[in-house]
């Protein structure tokens, strides 16, 4: 037997935007938290730099430059009327977060600090702008723990390590969720008047990623299944700065702060690639940067890395501002970055696409129409407000921005939704696809069958793609789908904190992720912010300046466009 449980709202994810949507939601209707992780060991909390609001604390700043900087960071491929919403909302979301505790660094007159970050200009590009508050270089720690203490004070339950595996869908409207716990093996099923997924990105399809264990796209994956569809999988954002082979985040607030990216030669090659404002240029312009020296032989030592320059910021600079990153690399390299260059490389880091909404935050089927009872935001969603590549502290701000308006949306919606005692039928489902993992006696370990995964992506699905290369990956793919469907086998079978099912699930999610991110790319023939198709190499507006949907009609995958939102600013070539 299953435990049956009741609210008014489930929200599956305890991130920010997730904890955004609670809070403002709680006290008006029964909210609960289902996570995978405990909420303070979201994903949220891994952010460092900063999130962006034109406050104009040290010098000039607006909100429609704020907006133009999202759309051209976004390669013209932001919807421009979800960018007007972030841009003019950031400011009052800083002071909010100020009220609720978050613990800005500060000026001299009280005022929030703020510094440069990549691709943020004044006056519609001249020239860098501050406009990145920031707590040290753990912005994205504080806010959520801030937001927590919020959800606790308002008594939201929470249910964390629970991991959702289904959603409870009847006559196209979503009724509530199944989950599996991981402490007992027992199934949950939660009915509910409103589904918010709120899951987070999912880097782990890549080999090389600044993603925490936890993202593998659940939540995406399980809308994806239910025939609604994912939008732009193929804009996947990949950090210029990860410590080489590691893929952990050396944040832009070290070039915010005047670090330095060098060749093997010392020069500081990103005077070549973007002129104007360098080493902040837009990371997908950045990351192509680095790659193109590796490719032409100046890596360091020939290798596939370059150094990230801080040593001429100094030690108290760097122990005042850049405390955490300093950190890093002194434990997972060894070495002081007050004195030696750090070596980096892209990392898988963001999802530009995902699960369709509006910018209330519901969920969009194929042709367009809210779908009943399903809301998404954060990572996993896409509005979209980041369009072919997110700017640097436009993440935490999507995050609350959009989980404040999610919750408020669902407020207005909740009282003409209602329960179900539906549920069953996906109930039995993931029982027997539990079932099916454990009674299989020899096959194949999902982790031989991820590490193949994530090494295909990595390197037909990265900074680079060409038609050859995505075909043979998909290829890889989906075979790779037919093993997992046929032979993965778990080596412990027992109820209680069973990664192997734990793992074996979140493969399930990943491939079908992987099969969509190489679909989409293979369809886009330009080149576009994150999406670089070598043997397309230009832009192409008159063909694809749309956003792509890849969704399920029964057995088959289709793939169709829908008109990207332009309002203020018209595409013109993206130049830095």
């Amino acid at each position: 037997m299953a435990i049956r449980h009741k609210h008014d709202v489930v929200i599956v994810g305890s991130g920010l935007a997730g904890l955004r949507a609670a809070v403002e939601a709680a006290g008006r209707c029964d909210v609960a938290l289902v996570s995978k992780v405990f909420p303070t060991r979201s994903h949220s909390g891994a952010a460092q730099g900063g999130i962006a609001a034109s406050l104009g604390n040290e010098e000039p700043d607006s909100w429609e430059w704020h907006m133009f900087d999202t759309v051209k960071g976004g390669d013209y491929l932001t919807d421009q009327d979800a960018a007007e919403v972030l841009a003019r909302d950031a400011p009052r979301a800083i002071y909010e977060l100020e009220h609720m505790g978050v613990p800005f660094n500060r000026n001299p007159d009280g005022t929030i600090a703020q510094r440069a970050f990549g691709g943020h200009t004044r006056n519609f590009g001249e020239a860098p702008v501050k406009r990145a508050c920031y707590a040290a270089d753990r912005t994205g720690r504080v806010i959520l723990d801030t937001l927590y203490g919020q959800s606790v004070q308002k008594g939201i339950r929470v249910y964390p390590e629970l991991s959702v595996m289904d959603l409870v869908v009847t006559d196209g409207a979503v009724r509530g969720v199944v989950a599996y716990e991981w402490a007992t093996g027992e199934l949950h099923l939660f009915h509910a008047k409103a589904v918010l997924v709120a899951t987070g990105g999912f880097g782990k399809v890549f080999k090389t990623t600044s993603n925490c264990f936890a993202n593998t796209g659940d939540g995406a994956h399980m809308v994806f299944r239910h025939g609604f569809p994912l939008q732009d999988m193929e804009f996947i954002q990949f950090h210029p700065t990860g410590i080489y082979g590691l893929g952990v985040l050396i944040s832009e607030a070290a070039r915010g702060e005047g670090g330095i990216l060098r060749n093997r030669d010392g020069e500081r090659f990103m005077e070549r690639y973007a002129p104007t404002i360098k080493d902040l240029a837009a990371r997908d312009v950045v990351s192509r940067a680095i790659m193109s020296e590796v490719r032409e032989g100046r890596g360091i030592g020939g290798r596939d890395f370059v150094h990230l320059d801080l040593t001429h910021l100094g030690k108290d600079r760097l122990e005042e501002r850049l405390s955490d990153i300093s950190s890093f690399v002194r434990i997972y390299l060894g070495i002081d970055p007050a004195t030696q260059p750090i070596p980096v490389q892209p990392t898988c880091h963001y999802m530009m696409g995902g699960i369709p909404t509006d910018v209330d935050g519901r969920v969009l089927d194929a042709a367009g129409n809210p779908v009943p009872g399903l809301y998404a935001a954060g990572e996993c969603a896409c509005v979209s407000v980041h369009g072919a590549n997110r700017l640097g502290c436009n993440s935490l701000l999507d995050l609350v921005v959009f989980g404040r308006r999610t919750g408020r949306r669902i407020l207005e919606d909740v009282s003409d939704l209602s329960f179900t005692e539906a549920g069953g039928e996906a109930l039995e489902a993931c029982r027997e696809r539990i079932g099916r993992l454990k009674e299989r006696r020899s096959g194949e370990r999902a982790a031989r069958l991820r590490q193949r995964m994530q090494q295909e992506m990595m390197e037909h699905c990265g900074v680079y793609r060409t038609a050859r290369g995505l075909e043979k990956a998909l290829g890889l793919i989906r075979g790779l789908q037919e093993e997992c469907r046929t032979r993965l086998v778990l080596d412990y079978k027992g109820d209680r904190y069973n990664t192997d099912l734990m793992e074996a699930l979140e493969l399930e999610s990943l491939l079908g992720l992987a099969e969509v991110m190489l679909l989409a790319a293979q369809k886009r023939t330009e080149s576009r912010g994150a999406h670089y198709r070598e043997d397309f190499p230009e832009r192409d507006d008159a063909a694809w300046l749309c956003h792509s949907l890849v969704y399920r009609d029964g057995d088959r995958v289709r793939y169709a466009t829908r008109p990207v939102s332009i309002t203020r600013f018209q595409p013109k070539p993206r130049v830095y």
